[in-house]
Parts: C-alpha cells; structure tokens; sequence
C-alpha cells in the first residue's frame, strides 16, 4: 500500500507573511485593507500584479459562484496563478527557526515550502481544502491522491533572509496519476536553485485500492494544467528516473526505534512526508554531516505510517559508477567528495517496508 498524506495539490507548513518583513532587504509588505505592497515583485515574478481571469474563475468557484472576496490569507500571500491559469508561483522568505547548522535552509524547509505553495496552488483553482484537494467528483466517489515518488535536487541551498520563489504545477502521468513539478529561483537574480517533482496515484479511501483517473476527474483537474508536457527535468536518464533496488541486512548504518510524535501527524492524521526526510536522515554518518552537503534525495513511498507506529532507519553504502545529476558519468568530482547512498524505513515490529530512498551528498565547501 501506498502512504497516504497531503496530496499534489496541497500540503502543510503555512508560512504566512504578516506585518512588517525586515529579513529581506528591499521587500516589506503591511497589513493594509488591501492587497500586499511588495515593491519591485511584480516585475520579478508576473502575475503578482493583478488578479488574472483564472484567479478571478477560481475564485468564483471557491464561493460557489458567488465571486466572493479573497480571505485575508489569500490577499497577504505573496503568490498567484500565472496569466495563463497553468502554474503557480509564489515567494518566500527563509526564516531565522528554518536554517540548520550549515547558516542555509535545512531540506525540511525546502520540502515544507514545496507543500505550501502545492497546497496554495489547489486553492486558488478551487480545490477542496480538507487535506485531500480533492475536486467534487472524487468527493463523491471517496478518492483521494496518494503519494508514488518525490524527488528533489537542491543546487544552492538559501540563507536566513533571502527570498526564494517557487513556480509549481500538475500534468497527467498515465491512467491513474498525475504529477507535480517544482522550480525554485532565488528572487534577488533569478537564478535556478533546486528542482522537485512528484509522482502520485489516486486511492480508494475506504477500500484503499488504487484506482483509475476516471474521464470526470481528469476533466476537472487537467483543465488547469499544461496541454503539453512540461518537466522539472526534461533530461534524458535524469536522476529523478533512476530506480531504488529492494535492501536487505545487514545495513551499514542505523538508527533504531524512532517513533513519531504528535507534531509530525499531519491533517490527515498520518505522518507528513518531511517527517520521513528527516528519519532518513537520521541514520547518515555523522562524518557525512559534518563534511558534505545534501544534493538530491528521492523517496519511494510504498506504506501508511500511524502515530503508534515504531519505525527503524537504515542506510547503505551505494556502490559503483559515480553520476551526475543528469545521468551522465562524473568528471569533474572526485569520489572523498561525492557520497550516495540507499535507504530503508521499515516497521520496527514486522520488518516490512514504509518506504525505500536514495540521497547523494556533495562536499561541503568551506
């Protein structure tokens, strides 16, 4: 069974800008009657400026039809579909509580801001706001999405105080999922500084099998996503394809018997995603910790995890060929500074699978 939690169109950790922001030089936002003043961002990223068509259509179809005004969250946010209804995109500022002990943003963050703006994305084209984003067919048929793969490639990571951007959107991905891309720009130059996408499938909630995306669901989610295929990663053999062999014992490293607290169950009272990031890694070398950095981590997921569940970390060596990040042989990297290395979440009682992971760690530069 798939693990179940905030789906494609939605996710957790709100991070809401309220006030006056002093982190981020040359961006303030007030709380006004009106929309936020955010000097010089509607240049930077389109469709900041205005309420587009496809904002004022999704709109209309969160009041019913209705075309009631925006929620106070709404207007104070700091994103918006683009012109076209097709993407979303929206900015952030990395907060003191969000670095880790490298002075940048920990990969958790990196992760909870990638469920913000999913979820932020689902509401302004009027999905539900249950936790599920689900749209008014799969309500009545009891469907939900459930996550198959996430993958993210982290190429700077931002410091307390910047401003980074994230653009995300949904595309079809066979008869019975879809996926969800990400891109993320650091707002001060426009530079590219990590990619992410998912893959998910749609779940019966109560008899918890898998099921296909039938013609009325994908006319209600589809339509507001790319007519052609758009990729995080357009390249060929690129990482986020590469698949994750089965682990068996002994594992190298571990770190046994951890148990999910109250804070990591998320809406739906399963354990959010970022939770299964940091029990990763949990049981990395310590030696990795204080000498590399994490590059790229994919994560299979396969079970549900509960709030009593007691759940067991392993890690592995991965041996052989090193790669790059687009699939072709490393020259340029020797092997002291480039680690990767394949992961095992399991239940502590029965020793079956929750998920299955690979992460790569790039030298630390000092």
């Amino acid at each position: 069974m798939l693990r179940c939690h905030t789906p494609p169109q939605c996710g957790r950790a709100p991070l809401r800008h309220h006030g006056r922001l002093e982190s981020a030089p040359g961006v303030a936002v007030r709380c006004a009657r009106g929309a936020p003043q955010v000097p010089g961002l509607e240049a930077a990223s389109p469709g900041h400026a205005a309420a587009t068509k496809a904002e004022a259509e999704a709109e209309a179809a969160r009041a019913g039809g209705g075309g009631a005004r925006p929620s106070l969250a709404e207007r104070l946010r700091l994103g918006s579909l683009l012109e076209d209804g097709l993407s979303y995109k929206e900015s952030f500022i990395v907060r003191c509580y969000e670095v880790g002990i490298n002075k940048t943003a920990t990969v958790e963050t990196i992760a909870n801001l990638l469920q913000e703006v999913g979820c932020n994305h689902a509401q302004s084209v009027g999905f539900s706001t249950d936790g599920f984003a689900t749209t008014t067919t799969m309500r009545k048929l009891g469907l939900i999405w459930v996550t198959n793969r996430m993958h993210i490639e982290i190429y700077k990571y931002p410091a307390w105080g910047d401003v980074v951007e994230i653009e995300t959107w949904c595309q079809e991905d066979g008869r019975i999922g879809t996926r969800r891309d990400w891109i993320l720009k650091d707002l001060a130059n426009g530079e590219v500084i990590g990619r992410a996408t998912s893959k998910w499938v749609m779940m019966n909630q109560n008899t918890r099998r898998l099921q296909r995306v039938s013609d009325d669901v994908r006319d209600e989610v589809f339509i507001h996503c790319p007519k052609t295929p758009r990729l995080a990663f357009p390249e060929e053999n690129n990482g986020s394809l590469k698949k994750i062999p089965i682990l068996s014992d002994p594992a190298q490293y571990s770190r046994l018997g951890l148990v999910p607290r109250r804070a990591d169950l998320d809406m739906n009272q399963h354990v959010n995603n970022v939770t299964y990031i940091g029990w990763v890694l949990e049981s990395i070398p310590q030696d990795i910790i204080d000498t590399h950095e994490l590059q790229t981590i994919t994560l299979d997921y396969r079970r549900e995890c509960q709030h009593d569940d007691i759940v067991d970390s392993l890690t592995y060596i991965e041996e052989g060929e090193e790669k790059s990040m687009n699939g072709s042989a490393s020259s340029t990297q020797h092997k002291e500074e480039r680690q990767q290395f394949l992961h095992c979440l399991r239940f502590a009682g029965n020793g079956d699978e929750i998920n299955r992971g690979r992460t790569v760690w790039r030298k630390l530069a000092r």
